[in-house]
């Protein structure tokens, strides 16, 4: 109980810090770009650059946390990390490429990406995945991952990424939210305080819709405060041992949620009453139900938050995780939608 309360209370602290910098601080317009990178040098002696995004920063960092979570909560159900890191990358060999197709298939845009309808196709393939690499396993005469306590992890580690992952489109103005002067009394009067209202032409929000500078219901804050809440109750229940019940809760509260702030969003999201995003997430529940009827509802060995944190911070997995935060920054961070054009001079004054 020590452990669980600890962990608990140290997630709480640490969201609360960086949520209440980052919502007052990820929709100005310093904070949409990192970087930009010279790429081709025009006739006039200036360069087209290639922009860095914060975007791709803030995803990059949800992935990486979101992994070592998961390696935290499958190790301290003493879960091989070879095993682990077998699972990791089928996982993100199939969903990050996933978050670019899915987009372009539902939205018919190719160049944005879908993390959650990416981590629906990861959590629909999780159980046959789980399946062949326990083949493998007792082929090779190791252990077999635990079932019930592995998806509870990755649902977890999913609800978290999702949560941080929202900090990447307060940066870049996408997923935003319904004006408050189109949303009503009441929902007016709710955020009247406590609204997103994007700076910049750059952003999404402004060159898509038009909104710069306009109040906005703050979806994304609320959705990354729905998702983080729902990995924190995931993780009490998994340190209890409760399997079943942490993965059910993840996803029912982040899918759920999925479907009801679509409809408190501006942007597009496809045509129909529901949305292709809605409708994977509903199905995502379901299956998540149906999952639970064959899962151990309790966990065969006892969640000790000291072993799992025994080798997160051994070098292997610092690197790894290092190049992983590299990989997905520069699968997602390059811009393409925005361009910069730098002059470069030499100071005279300095030399």
């Amino acid at each position: 109980m020590g452990d669980s309360t600890s962990v608990i209370a140290l997630l709480i602290v640490l969201y609360g810090l960086l949520f209440w910098w980052a919502f007052r601080t990820l929709p100005q317009e310093g904070w949409q770009f990192v970087a930009s990178v010279p790429r081709m040098k025009l006739s006039d002696g200036r360069w087209v650059g290639t922009n860095l995004t914060y975007y791709g920063a803030w995803t990059a960092t949800a992935v990486v946390f979101a992994v070592a979570m998961a390696i935290v909560l499958m190790q301290s159900v003493a879960v091989a990390l070879d095993a682990i890191a077998l699972l990791a990358v089928v996982l993100l060999g199939l969903c990050v490429p996933a978050s670019k197709i899915l987009a372009r298939l539902i939205e018919g845009k190719a160049n944005t990406f879908t993390v959650g309808g990416a981590s629906m196709l990861g959590l629909f393939l999780a159980p046959m995945i789980i399946d062949g690499i326990n083949l493998v396993l007792n082929w090779t005469g190791k252990g077999a991952l635990p079932a019930a306590a592995v998806l509870a992890a990755l649902s977890v580690a999913y609800a978290f990424g999702e949560g941080t992952g929202r900090l990447a489109c307060l940066s870049f103005g996408c997923c935003y939210g319904v004006p408050l002067q189109e949303s009503g009394p009441r929902l007016s009067a709710w955020f009247q305080q406590y609204h997103i209202a994007f700076v910049g032409r750059t952003k999404k929000a402004a060159y898509e819709g038009d909104l710069e500078a306009v109040p906005l219901i703050p979806i994304q804050a609320l959705t990354a405060v729905m998702s983080v809440g729902a990995g924190i109750t995931g993780v009490w229940l998994f340190l209890q041992g409760h399997m079943a019940a942490s993965f059910l809760s993840t996803i029912a509260i982040t899918q759920l949620w999925r479907v009801a702030s679509e409809y408190l969003r501006a942007d597009f999201r496809g045509v129909g009453t529901l949305s292709w995003y809605q409708i994977l997430s509903l199905l995502g529940v379901l299956y998540a139900f149906v999952l639970t009827f064959w899962l151990d509802t309790f966990s065969p060995s006892v969640p000790n938050m000291r072993l799992g944190l025994r080798d997160i911070w051994s070098p292997g997995i610092i690197l790894a995780l290092e190049a992983l935060w590299l990989g997905i920054f520069f699968f997602t961070g390059r811009s393409r939608v925005t361009a910069s054009t730098l002059t470069m001079r030499v100071l005279r004054d300095r030399i």
